[in-house]
């Protein structure tokens, strides 16, 4: 297979006029009433910045213009990745997740941010830390309550075909906010009600004399009923960013021993599609030079992976990535990203049309 781009790259989301002008994270979905919907965390300063919100943009030309980004999870902590699921007839799912105000210190010297973080109290802190969603049942016009759960990607769950969702992500406990003790991936249901039931784990990822940390995975259901899971897998100091594949047949409670499927730094966190022809699609950042968005592709329900092919290059930053991808219309390809688009400007959320033709 090959990959044809479609025009430039396009801007899904930015905000050039003001200070608050970083975006970052996101998740593209089409819902159930046609509309393209995007969310990311935006209205940022950095990188790391408690004035990030998850934010929701639509659109109803297939993608060709969105509306602004609008908050839907705004809480006093820096809410970060951008995650968007819809279920059932009408109820779609918006995901994001946050930092303690000491993690945030710890990552700025901006006295506009410092003196922002110390009005925020251990109780408001507390109220919201975590793991977060909102569930709107009118097809993303309007949202309910905060939730958490106690486990975090960055795409959110996914819908197995009895409608349960599925929520498998790296460990979020508030009482380890640098998340150093429990680095393992586990799977939970999800309720609309926003409890969460433990369903497995899957195995850590073990290299010799080290072990990496594994997080950010997003999976599918095959034709099969098994669900196959793509985990990031990271160890910098080793020269390891990378994705792992692992499956489960029995819905979630046992995993297979995960298995690198990239070279070392060969890219990640990944996002898995499947294209109306039946090829399974996954979408991952690539940070070495030349920087950009990579695809692989399955004929065989996961056996086998041609990889490395661009859809994206940038050329310009390593500070990119997190994509994900729907089917347009016309059968073509829309992945949506973050990423520095020019020198010296801040990140944005992007968009690059595709289509796979045979090589």
């Amino acid at each position: 297979m090959k990959i044809v781009r479609l025009g430039e790259p396009e801007v899904v989301m930015s905000n050039p006029d003001s200070k608050h002008n970083y975006f970052g994270w996101p998740t593209v979905a089409r819902l159930q009433n046609g509309k393209i919907a995007v969310v990311a965390s935006g209205y940022r300063i950095e990188h790391v910045c408690p004035f990030g919100k998850a934010v929701i943009a639509y659109s109803e030309d297939e993608g060709k213009t969105y509306t602004p980004p609008a908050a839907v999870i705004d809480t006093v902590l820096d809410d970060r990745d951008g995650g968007i699921v819809p279920f059932g007839e009408k109820s779609v799912m918006v995901t994001s997740f946050n930092n303690t105000v000491e993690f945030q210190r710890r990552c700025t010297t901006l006295p506009y941010v410092l003196s922002y973080l110390d009005r925020v109290t251990p109780d408001e802190q507390n109220a919201v830390l975590g793991s977060t969603f909102k569930i709107s049942n009118d097809c993303g016009v309007t949202f309910g309550p905060l939730y958490k759960s106690p486990v975090t990607t960055p795409h959110g769950p996914i819908v197995l075909p009895d409608g349960t969702l599925l929520w498998i992500g790296r460990i979020f406990d508030p009482a380890d906010p640098d998340r150093k003790e429990k680095e393992c991936v586990q799977a939970y249901k999800i309720n609309p009600d926003g409890t969460s039931e433990f369903v497995g784990e899957i195995e850590n990822v073990a290299c010799e004399g080290y072990m990496p940390l594994s997080c950010e995975p997003h999976a599918i259901v095959l034709s099969n009923g098994t669900i196959l899971a793509h985990i990031r897998v990271q160890a910098p100091a080793h020269g390891l960013f990378t994705i792992f594949q692992s499956e489960s047949s029995d819905g979630g409670k046992t995993w297979t021993k995960p298995r690198q499927i990239l070279p070392d730094l060969g890219g990640s966190p990944p996002h898995l599609f499947r294209h109306s022809s039946g090829m399974l699609i996954s979408t991952y950042g690539y940070r070495e030079m030349p920087y950009g968005i990579k695809a692989m592709f399955s004929s065989d329900e996961g056996k086998t992976w041609d990889f490395g092919h661009d859809v994206y290059v940038n050329g310009i930053s390593a500070d990119l990535g997190y994509p994900s991808t729907i089917e347009l219309e016309d059968g073509s390809l829309l992945t949506v990203f973050y990423a520095h688009l020019a020198e010296n400007q801040p990140a944005v959320i992007a968009q690059q049309r595709w289509r796979l033709e045979q090589a």
